[in-house]
């Protein structure tokens, strides 16, 4: 099978298995975190105020990454991308070991929950850039096409298990789910340190020059490639507005009453639709019209998360989060191309980091959206004005970058 020639490439297979496993742990605390905070502010507070303070979590991990993105970004283009990518399991490592702790208390307190949960936004927001940029660095250009394929399907594969892990583990105990996550860092972490022993060629990456003038470089390049700019930017407010996933203790909980396993169920389904789209990727991946793929994409990504909210159905609900993760799948193939094919490597640190803080806001922010959204219109009302939001974007940003729209191949640039 010719997409399996980048597991050929000893880094690219520790760097992917190290990925696989870090994604797995962080899904399975992210999952934890948000029901252990719903759980205990339904001892006191009603639904609304609840789906706000879970909307909140993501926020707590956003404001760190945005902090220090563009400080992260110049890192990853100035030092070696690996002895960061090691630092940052070391304290995603002590985050998982301070929750393992605070989930054996009778009644954990939510502001250590917040306040872990800000220190982990820490090591993300300079792991992202740093993976991101890397592994271009780790295969030919000849199968960098199939390697960000397969990237992304490691990210995929442990966002099906990590949500599944986290929703079992939360029937039982939250705090088992933090020591799995703890265990899944750790051994991640000698993927790491086997990948230090490698040589690599990373002579293009910049050694010289301030980190004013290295991040001024990279923002200016990111504004002047509309192409880049138009598909993160259609990301981060796409998904920023569709954000359903954040609501899914509520919807588990109190409209389908399915409870923890349930839960974990739902959190798997966007995740297993994107993993499937993501293996044929890695097969037959994108070639020709890749701007008319990511607005498409995007937009049934709204649609599904409409209908998903209108649904009171088990396998309907199930049906669409699986749908708009295929959909989201594509997106995010189209925006990871072009970032770490696009963009020279002296380049990808920085331009990365904006992406994954783009990512985070979509994500994280999207969330405390989400939770703000919910406290105004209720969970379903959300729901609904998110996916509308995605849909608007998608057609406001077809008119405002038509470079983006008129898109075509993706190809690696000439050596």
């Amino acid at each position: 099978m010719t997409s399996l020639k980048v597991f050929r490439h000893r880094g690219f297979a520790l760097f992917w298995a190290g990925k696989f496993l870090t994604t797995i742990a962080t899904l399975t605390q992210s999952v934890a975190i948000g029901w252990q905070v719903y759980t205990v502010a339904r001892l006191t507070m009603t639904v609304e105020k609840s789906s706000f303070l879970v909307g909140m979590v993501g926020l707590a991990q956003f404001v760190p990454m945005f902090a220090l993105a563009l400080l992260a970004g110049e890192t990853a283009d100035r030092y070696d991308r690996r002895k960061i990518l090691l630092c940052c399991a070391a304290l995603q490592m002590f985050s998982a070991a301070a929750l393992t702790f605070l989930a054996t208390q009778p009644v954990p307190s939510l502001t250590w929950l917040f306040m872990i949960a800000g220190l982990f936004g820490v090591a993300r927001a300079f792991s992202m850039p740093a993976g991101t940029a890397l592994a271009p660095n780790l295969v030919p250009q000849d199968v960098l096409p199939q390697a960000v394929a397969w990237n992304t399907l490691s990210t995929q594969g442990g966002m099906v298990l990590g949500p599944w892990f986290g929703g079992i583990l939360c029937a039982v105990a939250p705090v088992w789910a933090y020591a799995t996550a703890g265990m899944l860092y750790f051994i991640a972490s000698f993927t790491g340190v086997l990948l230090l022993t490698m040589k690599l060629d990373a002579k293009s990456q910049h050694k010289g020059g301030s980190r004013l003038t290295l991040i001024r470089e990279g923002l200016e390049y990111l504004w002047s490639n509309k192409i880049v700019f138009g598909a993160i930017s259609l990301d981060l407010f796409a998904v920023f507005l569709g954000g359903a996933t954040a609501l899914l203790p509520v919807f588990a909980r109190d409209i389908l009453h399915i409870g923890a396993d349930g839960f974990g169920l739902l959190r798997s389904g966007p995740a297993l639709g994107g993993g499937l789209v993501t293996l044929y990727l890695s097969v037959k991946p994108v070639k020709r019209h890749a701007g008319f793929w990511m607005l498409s994409a995007v937009a049934v990504f709204g649609i599904a998360t409409i209908t998903f909210a209108l649904s009171n159905l088990l396998w309907l609900s199930m049906t669409m989060l699986v749908v708009l993760g295929a959909a989201d799948s594509i997106s995010v193939f189209v925006r990871q191309s072009l970032v770490q094919i696009v963009t020279p490597n002296h380049m990808r640190g920085r331009v990365s980091a904006v992406s994954g803080l783009f990512i985070s806001a979509s994500n994280e922010l999207g969330e405390f959206e989400s939770g703000v959204a919910a406290r105004v219109l209720g969970p379903i009302g959300s729901a609904i004005f998110g996916g509308a939001g995605s849909i608007a974007v998608t057609a406001l940003w077809a008119k405002l970058f038509p470079a983006l729209r008129k898109a075509d191949r993706l190809v690696p640039p000439e050596m």
